[in-house]
């Protein structure tokens, strides 16, 4: 088996936790074969919004199918 990683930021009003869950939500929404997530870092944007944006960057990890028929 071969995995490929790739980089997401996710973004809440309400919470980090909520953030993490917005990046893997849409992770599992278009990727195939997402195995695991790895929280990298968090942060909070608070000049450019109106109030406080929790923000999660996450690597999320997928296996990557076949390039033969088994």
């Amino acid at each position: 088996m071969v995995y490929k990683k790739v980089t997401l930021i996710g973004r809440s009003g309400e919470s980090f936790d909520a953030a993490v869950d917005d990046a893997v939500d849409r992770a599992q929404e278009t990727l195939d074969n997402v195995h695991w997530v790895e929280v990298v870092e968090m942060g909070v944007e608070i000049a450019s919004v109106d109030s406080r944006e929790y923000q999660a960057e996450v690597e999320v990890a997928f296996e990557l199918q076949s390039g033969t028929d088994e």
